[in-house]
C-alpha cells in the first residue's frame, strides 16, 4: 500500500513539475534585431521575466541594431521600446518590448552541480524540451552563478532559457562558436540590472546600440535623461526618447515640452498647440503647461516676425505667463512675465519686474544686466546703466570667473558705445582673461582694435586685427581693414599684401581695389596702383578718381 502511495506521489509531483516547465515555455520568444536600412541584423531568443515586457537574452544580436522585435510562443509580434542594461563579458542584456507579456518566474537560488535542468527551446503553440545536467557551478561577484552544461546542442537553442524543476529560470544559453561548449548565465544578473539615474544615457555599452536606453523609474531623474538626449546629434532617435518620455510620464511637462520645441523648430505652430492642448488636458501641474508655452511663444516673437502665425505674439506670451503666476506666485513666471514685457517694448514695466525679482531667491547677474538692457532702451543715464552692469559683475562668483564675464564685456561696450575708450579697453582686456580656453568671436577683436586705436595702443590694435582675422581668413572686410590698418603705419608691403588677399576673395568689392591702388601708389608702383584704381573706378566707386589725380 505504501508502495503504491509513493508511486502515485511521485507521479503527481512529475505531473506537475512538468506542468510548471510547460508553462514557462510559453514565456520563450525568438528575438530578431535590424539596421537602420531595414535589413536583418542578428537573430536568437529569450524569455519574458515581467510582465510589463521586461526580457532578457543575449547582448552581441542588440550592437549596431536599429530596431527590434521579438515574436512569443503565441506567435504575437511585439517591438522592442527599450533597452534596460547589458553587459559584453557575459554577452547578456535585459530589455522591454510594448505591451503586457506572460513572464516566467526567476530562481530565487541557484542549481547545484549535477542537478537536473531543462533547456526550452522555442516554438509556437508546442514547447521543445531537452533536458540536461548541470555539468559545473563558478559563482562571480559574490551572488550569482555561471553554469556549464553538458552535451552539445544545435545553434537555434542560443538565447534559449534554462529552468529548473520548478520551472523557475537559471540562465539563457549561451553556445561556443563550434557548438560543443553550453553555458548560461546567472539569470538573476540580467534581471537585477536597472536604470538608476540619467546619466545611464552615457552608459558604452548601450550607446553600441540605436535602440534608446529605458528612463529611470524615478521622474527627476528621468528628466535628467530627457536634456541629455537633447545634446545627440541623431534627431530620429531624440524623437524616440520624446515619445517614450511622455508614454512613461504623461502626467509631467517634460516631454510635452520637448515636443512642441521639436515642433518650433520645424515652424509647425499648429502643431505645438495641439501638443499644449493635450498637456493641459494630461499634465497635473497646469502651471508648469502654461509656463513651457510662455516660453515657447516668446522664443518665436523674439525670432521672427509677427506676420507669421500672428496669434502667437507677445501679448499671448504674457497671457500665458499670467496663467503660471495665478496659480503659484513663483520668481520665474515673474521672469517670464519680464521678458514679455520687455518684447512688448514696456521697457519701464520689464524693468520693474527684472528688479523686482533681484529680491528674491533668484537673484543673480542676468536680471541687472537684463535691467541695465531696460534703461538702454529707455535712454537713461549712462550713470544709471553702468550701475547696474557693475551689479551684475558684484554679484556674480568672486574672484570672477567666465560667468561674469559677459556681464564685463557688456558693461565694456557700453563704455566704447558712449566713447569711454579707455575703460571700455580695461573692461574688453578683462573679459579677454576671464574667457582663457573658451572660445571668443572675432567681432570681439575687431571691437577691441578700435578702441586701442581710439587711445593710441597702435601696436595692440595690429595685434587684435591679427587674431581677428585667424578666426574669419575669409572676410574681405576684416582683409581691407588690415590693408588700411598698415598703410596708416606707412607699413606699405604688408598694406599691399593684405589688399591683394581682400580681392581675391571679393573680386567685386570696390574698397579693396582701391586699397591695394594707394598702397602701391605709396610703394612707388605706379603701374600696379593705377590698374587698381581703374578697376575700382569700374566699380563703381568715385574716390578712384580723386586718388588717381593725386598720385599722377
Amino acid at each position: 500500500m505504501k508502495k503504491i502511495i509513493y508511486i502515485a506521489f511521485a507521479l503527481l509531483v512529475a505531473t506537475n513539475c512538468s506542468a510548471q516547465i510547460e508553462s514557462a515555455a510559453k514565456s520563450v520568444f525568438s528575438l530578431t534585431t535590424f539596421k537602420k536600412d531595414g535589413t536583418l541584423l542578428a537573430s536568437t531568443h529569450g524569455v519574458f521575466v515581467g510582465d510589463k515586457g521586461e526580457a532578457i537574452s543575449s547582448w552581441k544580436p542588440f550592437v549596431g541594431a536599429d530596431s527590434a522585435v521579438v515574436i512569443d510562443a503565441n506567435g504575437k509580434q511585439s517591438v522592442v521600446s527599450a533597452l534596460i542594461g547589458a553587459n559584453e563579458l557575459y554577452n547578456v542584456c535585459k530589455f522591454k518590448v510594448d505591451g503586457n507579456t506572460q513572464p516566467a518566474s526567476v530562481a530565487t537560488a541557484a542549481s547545484k552541480k549535477g542537478e537536473k535542468v531543462w533547456i526550452l527551446q522555442y516554438s509556437v503553440n508546442k514547447p521543445l524540451i531537452d533536458q540536461r545536467n548541470v555539468q559545473s557551478v563558478e559563482p562571480f561577484m559574490e551572488k550569482y552563478a555561471y553554469y556549464l552544461f553538458s552535451s552539445n546542442i544545435d545553434e537555434s537553442a542560443d538565447g534559449c532559457p534554462v529552468v529548473n524543476s520548478k520551472g523557475q529560470v537559471i540562465g539563457v544559453i549561451q553556445i561556443s562558436k563550434d557548438g560543443q561548449q553550453i553555458v548560461a548565465t546567472d539569470a538573476n544578473f540580467m534581471n537585477d540590472m536597472t536604470v538608476e539615474n540619467g546619466l545611464a544615457i552615457a552608459n558604452p555599452v548601450l550607446r553600441q546600440s540605436f535602440i534608446p536606453i529605458d528612463f529611470p523609474k524615478n521622474h527627476e531623474q528621468a528628466a535628467v535623461m530627457l536634456t541629455l538626449t537633447a545634446e545627440q546629434r541623431d534627431t530620429l532617435m531624440y524623437n524616440k526618447y520624446v515619445k517614450a518620455f511622455i508614454q512613461r510620464f504623461p502626467d509631467y511637462v517634460e516631454g510635452y515640452n520637448a515636443l512642441a520645441n521639436r515642433q518650433l523648430a520645424k515652424a509647425d505652430f499648429s502643431g505645438v498647440d495641439a501638443t499644449i492642448k493635450t498637456a493641459l488636458e494630461k499634465v497635473a501641474k497646469k502651471e508648469d503647461v502654461h509656463s513651457a508655452y510662455s516660453r515657447l511663444i516668446y522664443s518665436k516673437v523674439s525670432n521672427l516676425p509677427d506676420s507669421i502665425y500672428p496669434s502667437w505674439n507677445a501679448d499671448k506670451a504674457l497671457e500665458e505667463a499670467n496663467k503660471a503666476y495665478d496659480i503659484d506666485h513663483q520668481p520665474l513666471y515673474v521672469h517670464q512675465q519680464a521678458l514679455a514685457y520687455f518684447v512688448k517694448k514696456d521697457y519701464a514695466t520689464a524693468y520693474d519686474k527684472f528688479m523686482e525679482l533681484t529680491k528674491t531667491p533668484i537673484r543673480n547677474g542676468d536680471l541687472f544686466y537684463s535691467a541695465a538692457q531696460c534703461k538702454t532702451q529707455m535712454k537713461a543715464p549712462d550713470a544709471e546703466i553702468v550701475a547696474l552692469l557693475d551689479s551684475a559683475i558684484a554679484i556674480s562668483p568672486q574672484p570672477l570667473n567666465f560667468v561674469g564675464a559677459p556681464y564685463v564685456l557688456a558693461r565694456a561696450t557700453h563704455y566704447y558705445n558712449i566713447g569711454e575708450y579707455r575703460k571700455a579697453v580695461i573692461d574688453f582686456n578683462q573679459y579677454d582673461s576671464l574667457m582663457q580656453g573658451r572660445p571668443i568671436t572675432s567681432n570681439f577683436y575687431y571691437i577691441r582694435h578700435k578702441a586701442e586705436m581710439e587711445i593710441h595702443q597702435y601696436q595692440q590694435a595690429l595685434n587684435d586685427m591679427d587674431r581677428a582675422i585667424l578666426l574669419q581668413r575669409d572676410s574681405p572686410t576684416l582683409w581691407a581693414e588690415k590693408a588700411s590698418l598698415h598703410l596708416r603705419f606707412s607699413q606699405t608691403d604688408k598694406a599691399i599684401r593684405s589688399a591683394e588677399i581682400c580681392t581675391q576673395l571679393a573680386p567685386e568689392y570696390a574698397d579693396g581695389y582701391i586699397l591695394l591702388g594707394v598702397a602701391n601708389m605709396v610703394a612707388k608702383n605706379k603701374e600696379e596702383g593705377t590698374k587698381a584704381l581703374m578697376k575700382a573706378k569700374e566699380l563703381g566707386d568715385e574716390r578712384a578718381d580723386e586718388y588717381l589725380k593725386k598720385y599722377k
